[in-house]
């Protein structure tokens, strides 16, 4: 009896180990791609390629409060694959239809935690969901990415810091360093997208997507020089005015813990994207596919379009009988130039009211004579304004401008992407949404698919556009140009702020406040209107250097800014890229070199 007790217990001891040991796997609908979860002391995933290793076995965890670890000591209850083959509409995107078929696979732990695993035929994504009753708090989470050599990266790391204490705080607007994994600098951060390039020709981008409610997701070198792991941004307790011209909310003190949040939920997707041919990453779907579905039921009141700008050329407009500047008469001259050319909207940028206040106008600028001018001459007027000027009194100033017949708003000097910055740009799209408001995301962290949920987002900057190039000789423009195709452009639309109509090379170039240049061609800036994406579509110059440069104008007036089908012609990343799009029968080809 005493021997059929003990055989007994150890066939339990067996079950549970067995249970915590587990191994996983789930391959690609075409197969080509292998997803490997282990189950030991913690959980991790490895990707394979055709046999290539793309990703080392890598851990990943939750840590909540309490020191409870999601992801340690794992023990499986069951588990669920599923294939999925099924499509979506875009009508402010690239592509009209989104094909999104998958290979699923959820595991169910104990301790009400789930994983749950996609593998599509270009990439793979995980992410943890929880089914707690009450709130939670997020201390940490543990985001490995280990490789089995010392590949070549192409980075960005985190620069313009708004307060150089903290790395946290920056404009996202950074060049893409190429150095290997073990070359990443010491005492820094970066942010994604990022890229690997294999030996073999093949190359990963790392993305992240679905960043709700949490904060977004940095990385440093590993202990080993041979990986990456996770950095976030710790939850905001104490902020004061400062940064660019006091236009930020410097952080002076953080909590011990990331955010707290609801127990049951999703958390934001860590993703891989994995291509044989550089092209294929310049026309991706990834963030798009795993974003939450739009919130927004009826979208016909969102109209995307071009803009003309005034900010890049100074209001920089000659050969009128006004002074020209931040004033009524030069803004009808501005809206006069895009009605003549069919430009959908014209912003009225910094300094059309008190920067802190946008409910105090500047005495120069009659808006509702402007709102009403702009309206007769079919043109939306959308009004600049910082994150703190609108955050203070969100639904005091949506209310009013939409009133006013204003059309939308470019929010600038976000520059943070903790849980509270999050949470606020989440707010300000759904209160700009019920206002019938379009939203432009200036001085912002990369979109994470928040353009599928919310629509009326129809662009973001997070990238190192034409506005900072204007003062940067150093820069290799045309190189940076070449590569955010194939990595900032997976995360969703640019607010790069094309257009300049003075061009020159590198040697050539020089900075100018009034009359800025771009480097490269014009050819170069005209292609960029097909290349990049951007539902909303900046013209950089002004008016006047637009009229004197007429075909150009032309050219930019036709090119739409969404379309109804992509093809990524060719490209090799820093070197070319060539993309054709299509929107209803006419098909638009851009093409730029370094």
């Amino acid at each position: 009896m005493k021997n059929t007790f003990i055989l007994f217990c150890f066939l339990i001891i067996n079950f549970s180990f067995a249970q915590k040991k587990q191994d996983f796997s789930v391959v690609s609908p075409n197969g080509k791609i292998e997803v490997k979860i282990a189950l030991n002391d913690k959980i991790s995933w490895s990707i394979s390629h055709e046999k290539d290793l793309i990703l080392a076995p890598s851990e990943m965890a939750l840590t909540l409060d309490g020191n409870v670890i999601l992801g340690q000591n794992p023990i499986v209850l069951n588990s669920k694959k599923e294939s999925i083959n099924t499509s979506f509409e875009t009508p402010l995107y690239k592509k009209k239809t989104v094909k999104d078929q998958y290979s699923k696979l959820t595991i169910n732990f104990k301790n009400d935690f789930s994983l749950e695993f996609r593998v599509f035929d270009d990439g793979a994504a995980y992410r943890f969901i929880t089914k707690k009753k009450k709130e939670i708090t997020v201390k940490n989470e543990e985001v490995v990415l280990n490789f089995d050599q010392d590949y070549n990266t192409l980075i960005p790391y985190v620069r313009d810091l708004r307060n150089p204490k903290d790395q946290f705080i920056s404009s996202f607007e950074s060049h893409y360093e190429n150095k290997k994994i073990s070359g990443f600098s010491k005492d820094t951060l970066a942010f994604l997208p990022f890229l690997i390039d294999y030996k073999n020709h093949k190359k990963a981008v790392f993305l992240e997507a679905d960043l709700e409610d949490y904060p977004g997701l940095f990385v440093t070198n590993n202990k080993n020089k041979t990986g990456f792991e996770s950095r976030f941004s710790k939850y905001p307790t104490q902020e004061t005015n400062g940064g660019f011209n006091f236009l930020n909310k410097l952080i002076t003190e953080r909590a011990d813990y990331l955010v707290k949040t609801k127990g049951t939920r999703t958390f934001p997707w860590r993703a891989i994207v994995i291509a044989e041919n550089d092209a294929d990453l310049a026309n991706n779907d990834m963030v798009q596919k795993l974003a939450a579905p739009s919130r927004i039921k009826d979208v016909a009141w969102i109209k995307p379009g071009k803009v003309a700008w005034d900010w890049w050329n100074d209001w920089n407009i000659y050969n009128v009988d006004f002074k020209a500047g931040i004033n009524t008469q030069t803004y009808k001259y501005y809206i006069d130039f895009a009605s003549k050319n069919k430009v959908e909207y014209v912003v009225l940028d910094e300094g059309w009211s008190v920067e802190t206040d946008i409910m105090k106008h500047n005495p120069n600028v009659n808006l509702e004579d402007l709102i009403a001018y702009a309206k007769e001459r079919n043109v939306g007027i959308i009004l600049w304004a910082s994150w703190m000027a609108i955050n203070n009194k969100v639904d005091a100033v949506f209310d009013n401008y939409a009133k006013l017949g204003v059309k939308g708003f470019k929010v600038d000097f976000i520059d943070r992407d903790d849980a509270k910055m999050v949470n606020s740009v989440y707010d300000i799209a759904q209160k700009a949404a019920n206002h019938k408001l379009i939203i432009d995301f200036h001085g912002m962290y990369k979109p994470t698919g928040i353009q599928r949920t919310f629509p009326n987002i129809l662009n973001f900057e997070g990238v190192k556009g034409l506005e900072n190039n204007k003062w940067t000789p150093n820069d290799d423009v045309p190189l940076y140009d070449t590569t955010i195709p194939f990595i900032r452009m997976m995360a969703g639309p640019m607010d790069y702020t094309p257009g300049a109509m003075r061009n020159a090379t590198k040697s050539e170039f020089k900075p100018s406040h009034s009359t800025p240049m771009s480097q490269g061609t014009r050819c170069h800036q005209l292609a960029l209107y097909t290349i990049f994406e951007a539902p909303l579509q900046m013209m950089a110059d002004s008016p006047t250097a637009f009229m004197k440069e007429q075909e150009s104008t032309d050219y930019i007036s036709k090119v739409p800014t969404t379309f109804d089908e992509t093809i990524a012609l060719d490209g090799e990343v820093g070197k070319y890229v060539s993309i054709a799009r299509r929107k209803a029968n006419i098909w638009y080809l851009g093409a730029i070199t370094n």
